[in-house]
């Protein structure tokens, strides 16, 4: 699904080249300024300065800039036990400087408010309204961010707002962005005002940007989150770049065909890695019902670790499908790190032995040798987080223009 982009450079600055106005300039190393801050939390000027690449006096200003602006506050650290004078060190407003992070889920609705800095202010969590219908649902949400907005201060600026929307929602239900996105926005403005959004987002998606972020694959920029509930869908960074696909449709991977001989799938084809590694699919093997989505698959996990047989073998199968299909994901994309969310955390956590027997019997050499695999490090608070970086892009992209009340 759609969404701002993060910049492949996220922190790059620039001098003043020949011929380049000043303060253009100074707004970009602004913005690089402020990421590096909403990133890394409280940081010192000499971090800054060596970071960024620019002199003291350069960052010095910058930073002023940014408290005068309310975005950052500068003072000295906590105790440092070192000799001599400290560095001042920046922190982000997170209290001041908010936006609204909501997640459209198969079962459920969460809205959160989240400061700058990536810190969670306040949250809320709904029951989704049963039905085809997305107009309860998009008024459930409104009222989610009415609720929280009662306690936010009333000299907080709110700089944007982003929802993170689960595939199943889309294809099960019917769901179109055209429909939500506008409905939406509408149900929001009273409580948006003149803030950007809301940006929608796929649930894996900006689960993805969340854990490459501030989660288990910090640091990597070839990155596959693979999310699990009604179907299979993935959030891919490649080079430090979030690929959505044209329309932000990408990472439809449970329809990936991996066993043409397979179970009919409900898009219409046979053998798609959602029928082999899905919630349905486990929990038909395992002679089990679906009573609350991702709580049964949970349930089935359990059991297999408890030592029922039926359980176990359809984890087992389950399992090597889905090394079967990170494998030929590796192959594709060459991440350095596969991360396992929704039910597929689960499902990893109990079959990790599969995965990797298929990974590493299927992978080319120079593919998976560098591979991580790991679960998410935010769990089911990445796509929220994600959310909330979308919100917050158009602050970081133009601080002191985006920060006007």
């Amino acid at each position: 699904m759609g969404g701002r982009t993060a910049p492949k450079e996220a922190f790059s600055v620039s001098s003043f080249p020949t011929g380049s106005p000043q303060e253009s300039v100074r707004r970009q190393n602004l913005g690089a300024l402020l990421r590096y801050i909403h990133v890394r939390g409280a940081t010192s000027r000499a971090e800054l300065t060596s970071s960024l690449g620019l002199n003291r006096s350069t960052i010095g200003a910058l930073t002023a800039d940014l408290a005068t602006a309310g975005l950052v506050d500068e003072g000295v650290p906590h105790e440092t036990g070192r000799a001599g004078r400290p560095s001042i060190v920046v922190r982000p407003r997170s209290s001041r400087v908010y936006g609204y992070a909501l997640s459209l889920e198969l079962d459920r609705l969460r809205a959160a408010r989240v400061g700058l800095g990536g810190k969670v202010l306040d949250g809320r969590t709904a029951q989704r309204p049963p039905g085809p219908d997305p107009a309860p649902t998009i008024a459930a949400l409104a009222a989610l961010v009415a609720d929280m907005q009662q306690t936010a201060p009333p000299d907080a600026v709110l700089v944007g707002s982003g929802l993170a929307v689960s595939g199943s929602v889309r294809h099960h239900l019917g769901w179109a962005d055209d429909t939500l996105e506008p409905e939406l926005a509408d149900a929001l403005q009273p409580r948006l005002g003149p803030a950007a959004g809301p940006f929608l987002g796929g649930i894996a998606d900006l689960a993805a940007l969340a854990e490459h972020t501030r989660g288990a694959a910090t640091g990597a920029d070839n990155v596959i989150y693979l999310h699990g509930d009604a179907g299979i869908s993935a959030g891919i960074i490649a080079g430090g770049r979030r690929i959505t696909g044209f329309g932000g449709h990408g990472g439809e991977v449970g329809h990936m065909v991996v066993n043409p001989g397979g179970r009919l799938c409900g898009c219409g084809s046979r053998g798609c890695w959602e029928t082999e590694i899905g919630e349905r699919a486990l929990l038909h093997l395992a002679g089990r019902t679906i009573a609350t989505p991702g709580a049964a698959m949970t349930a089935a996990m359990h059991a297999a670790q408890d030592g029922d047989q039926a359980a176990r073998e359809a984890v087992l199968h389950a399992a090597d499908w889905l090394g079967f299909g990170v494998a030929n994901l590796v192959n594709i994309f060459n991440p350095t790190v596969v991360v396992f969310g929704g039910t597929l955390r689960e499902l990893f956590l109990t079959g990790a032995d599969q995965v990797r027997h298929r990974l590493y019997t299927m992978a080319l050499p120079a593919c998976r040798e560098h591979v991580a695999l790991h679960t998410p490090q935010l769990g089911d608070d990445a796509p929220l987080v994600g959310a909330a970086e979308l919100a917050f892009e158009s602050l970081l992209s133009d601080p002191l223009y985006a920060a006007k009340p």
